[in-house]
């Protein structure tokens, strides 16, 4: 993350992706009060489809290029679009199908951090 892009800026930027191709179920985790975590925040959001999951992360990289001039360090997908992790260093992206964030439930591993929901008009 470049040094003049701060950590609300970016995060304002990520959820505007989210919701514009409507995203929904959007969770903010801060990790900055826990011990031994790799990133300050984690942002979890679910898309009905694998469709709707490769569109999460387009619109997500198209708005922080385009209004931030901002790429991720790293992108992980897998095969089937079911999980998809957008890294930006302080702050790592999960988008998933339904059925596999209920699977893997990040939010109660990572039970000890501060959760925010986002509430959108469509969720």
């Amino acid at each position: 993350m470049s040094k003049q892009i701060s950590e609300g800026e970016l995060l304002t930027h990520i959820i505007d992706g989210i919701e514009d191709v409507k995203g929904h179920q959007i969770t903010l985790l801060d990790l900055r009060d826990l011990e031994n975590t790799v990133c300050d925040y984690f942002v979890i959001c679910s898309g009905s489809s694998s469709t709707q999951v490769e569109a999460i992360k387009n619109s997500i990289n198209k708005t922080l290029s385009k209004q931030l001039k901002e790429k991720p360090w790293h992108i992980e997908d897998s095969q089937n679009s079911e999980w998809i992790l957008i890294d930006y260093v302080d702050i790592v992206v999960h988008i998933f199908q339904k059925h596999i964030r209920e699977y893997y439930n990040l939010e109660d591993m990572w039970g000890d951090a501060r959760i925010e929901r986002i509430t959108s008009d469509f969720n």
